[in-house]
């Protein structure tokens, strides 16, 4: 009955049986949103009725489960819903994401930023740079800078996940201006550049919004698989180099990413 711990815990040798079946149970009751009946979870589990029933009622009194008025069948309870509006309340995803990028920035020694998508625009929330960078060419990003989002690798990485129409409006609204030789101005072009990020998972900003500065960008994701933040590693294009990013820096801006999202409860489809 048990089956394979997603997060690859190690199986506690004192497991208590009852609770080791309610996490069976919930986890049948949310494969069926229209729910099931009480003898196809017996058949599923392998447990007596009789169990399954004891199980369900003493659940259904916390709200863990509910049961269908006309259909009989049982459902998961809206305590889940409670629980889950908790917990996300209580993560604060630059909490999680700080010492990871603090991590990452001193390991590589260059610029990590932490940024979200405010009112159309790139809002830096985090920056973390080395020593090393503040005695060379330095960028003029810091915290509460705001940047158009169409210029640099984390405001693309965040439109490439919104609908088409959103990204639309905020052109209609923000225009694409011109911040170096290499800005994408022309609609077109940066749909097409979108849909390319949205397909391999990062963005790289490639002396588009500063000259002499280039970065590589990968989203962060919660648990309902949204990306709500972004993160960057950059510095200056004589050291990250379009060798260095498809090398190395690409492939670690994006592991950072998706190990931050995972603390925040994000799981990743199987391929």
């Amino acid at each position: 009955m048990a089956k394979k711990d997603p997060l690859y815990r190690k199986r506690p040798g004192n497991m208590v049986q009852t609770i080791e079946r309610v996490n069976a149970l919930l986890d049948l009751l949310g494969s069926y949103s229209h729910g099931i009946s009480l003898h196809q979870i017996s058949m599923t589990l392998g447990l007596p009725k009789g169990t399954c029933h004891r199980l369900l009622n003493s659940l259904a009194y916390f709200d863990f489960v509910r049961q269908e008025s006309k259909t009989r069948y049982y459902a998961l309870g809206f305590k889940h819903l409670e629980l889950a509006n908790r917990l996300l309340r209580q993560l604060d995803f630059r909490e999680v994401a700080t010492p990871i990028l603090k991590e990452l920035s001193n390991k590589i020694k260059e610029t990590v930023h932490l940024v979200i998508l405010d009112r159309d625009e790139v809002l830096y929330i985090e920056k973390f740079e080395p020593y090393e960078a503040q005695n060379g060419l330095q960028m003029a990003s810091k915290v509460g800078h705001r940047s158009p989002a169409h210029c640099c690798a984390v405001g693309k990485i965040l439109l490439s996940e919104l609908p088409e129409e959103r990204v639309e409006a905020i052109i209609q609204a923000r225009g694409l201006p011109q911040r170096t030789e290499n800005t994408i101005t022309d609609k077109a072009q940066l749909s097409k550049h979108l849909k390319q990020i949205r397909e391999q998972g990062y963005s790289i900003d490639d002396e588009e919004n500063e000259v002499g500065i280039r970065c590589v960008a990968a989203p962060i994701r919660n648990a309902m698989g949204e990306a709500i933040a972004a993160i960057s590693i950059s510095g200056p294009a004589l050291r990250i180099t379009k060798e260095a990013i498809e090398k190395s820096l690409k492939s670690l801006v994006m592991k950072t990413a998706m190990r931050i999202s995972e603390k925040l409860g994000y799981k990743p489809a199987k391929s």
